[in-house]
């Protein structure tokens, strides 16, 4: 009979396998489910050369690698970004990214985190050199949280911005605290920041890197003012937006969301006192006043010694007349 193979786990029948006291091993019990992974001296072995595996730098097409797990970054930094094409170019790529393989296409790979370094390899046509590991979604969100909280260029709001993505995927908090390394009451302060803010504009702001925590805490005061928050996300659409930096955008909208606006100066018309009108001999007999609504003929009834109820009778007579005398000035 042929041997099988060191690390075969197959089920092929064959003699009942022996303890290391050379008595035969029971029988597995009915219904009792197989071992997945081969026990003893195999099954160290197997796991060591897993290990191995996975420590291991592999090339990798960068065609085979599909993005995947939460965004971190807020833009990409264009200026830093060529930087690290040209390094690369020169020197070549010098960190391993990490990759696991894709859950569903096989022959390829969902990118754990280097992203830029996935892009920049991806720009210059060379092949990525990439640590393969078999991840559960939990363990990337881990690995890749980890991987965040020891860099210190991501900026409050790009990893608020990640906890609230973890947060809307599922993720229980304390999944999220152990992924950033911090504890809940940290947790709950940055969910509030990441869910108040969508990802297209965060987009637009950038990673902010000089703003901390308290400023975008008072962000988020303001944009409970729906007016506040339509003026500072309406400032994003201007010219002048694209000459700003990251920390200029955040400033910028901080002030347009926390101006009081102007209030319409009222109309000439609106604000007019009423004017005296009188008579020949310089007596008040009337007044009027223009508004918004028209203009209003007043004739006080105390001294008026009758003439309201003659303007009352011939009301009508008398406003064609008039009327008749301004059409006369449009002709």
């Amino acid at each position: 009979m042929a041997r099988k193979g060191i690390l075969s786990t197959g089920t092929t029948p064959g003699p009942k396998p022996e303890n290391r006291d050379n008595q035969p091993t029971s029988e597995p019990k009915p219904g009792a489910k197989p071992s997945l992974m081969p026990r003893g001296a195999v099954g160290a072995l197997q796991s060591s050369l897993n290990r191995m595996q996975e420590n291991a730098v592999q090339e990798l097409d960068a065609a085979l690698i599909d993005m995947a797990g939460v965004e971190d970054r807020l833009g990409t930094d264009v200026q830093a970004q060529k930087q690290l094409e040209e390094s690369m170019k020169s020197y070549g790529q010098q960190v391993p990214v990490l990759v696991r393989p894709h859950p569903s296409k096989p022959g390829r790979f969902e990118i754990v985190y280097g992203r830029r370094r996935l892009n920049a390899l991806k720009s210059l046509g060379m092949p990525v050199k990439a640590m393969v590991r078999q991840l559960d979604d939990h363990a990337l969100v881990m690995a890749q949280g980890q991987e965040n909280t020891a860099r210190q260029d991501l900026s409050f709001i790009e990893k608020a911005s990640f906890a609230a993505q973890l947060d809307a995927g599922g993720h229980d908090r304390q999944t999220i605290a152990d992924a950033l390394s911090i504890d809940l009451p940290m947790v709950s302060r940055m969910l509030k920041v990441g869910h108040a803010f969508d990802l297209p504009f965060l987009r637009q702001v950038g990673s902010a890197p000089g703003i901390g925590r308290d400023r975008w805490m008072a962000l988020v005061k303001l944009f409970e003012d729906p007016a506040a928050k339509s003026r500072a996300r309406n400032y994003t659409n201007l010219p002048e937006w694209g000459t700003l930096t990251s920390d200029e955008r955040f400033e910028a909208v901080f002030t347009r969301a926390s101006a009081t606006p102007a209030k319409k100066a009222p109309s000439p018309t609106a604000s007019a006192k009423p004017r005296t009108l009188r008579s020949r001999d310089g007596k008040a007999v009337a007044d009027i006043r223009s508004g918004k609504r028209g203009v209003t003929l007043t004739v006080p009834a105390r001294a008026a010694e009758g003439f309201d109820t003659w303007l009352d009778a011939h009301a009508e007579e008398l406003m064609q007349e008039i009327h008749d005398r301004w059409q006369k000035t449009r002709a």
